[in-house]
């Protein structure tokens, strides 16, 4: 078995049950966007600690909305910038996720919709996908590591 191979395994695992946990969530979850938002989010969003765009600040939240309701809601959940995965909330459902995010773009020029269940999945998509492409961006950097550590001096 490959260095790779024991290093990646279990991120690729990670994936796997990621999507699982994924499509297993979407529709799980009672609370609204401002309800998540008040008891997850408000704590960085309110404050701006770490750069998190403030609710409310139109400017900030410009390009972010520009990215798409499913691109922006998809790399948060799987964390993004300095947003660790589900904003630091392994209770939250992605479709809970998902209504806390469009209440947040609402509040900051957007006009995003609550997702429905074909929207939920566009997200979990793009969530697999950056997922997959962080795992990715891991491997290249440990090969240049590795090649670093072997290269004479």
């Amino acid at each position: 078995m490959s260095i790779h191979t024991r290093l990646f395994a279990p991120a690729i695992a990670l994936l796997f049950c990621h999507a699982a946990s994924a499509q297993s969530t979407l529709l799980q979850g009672k609370k609204s966007g401002e309800q998540v938002y008040k008891s997850v989010c408000m704590a960085c969003h309110e404050t701006g600690v770490a750069h998190a765009p403030k609710l409310g600040d139109r400017a900030a939240w410009a390009p972010l909305i520009a990215e798409g309701q499913h691109v922006l809601t998809g790399h948060a959940w799987v964390g993004v910038r300095a947003m660790p995965a589900r904003g630091g909330s392994n209770e939250t459902s992605l479709a809970e996720f998902a209504r806390a995010v469009a209440h947040m773009a609402r509040n900051s020029g957007g006009d995003w919709k609550d997702p429905d269940a074909k929207h939920l999945r566009q997200i979990a998509s793009e969530a697999d996908k950056r997922l997959v492409k962080s795992i990715k961006e891991q491997q290249a950097m440990q090969r240049e590591l590795h090649a670093l550590v072997k290269a004479p001096k």
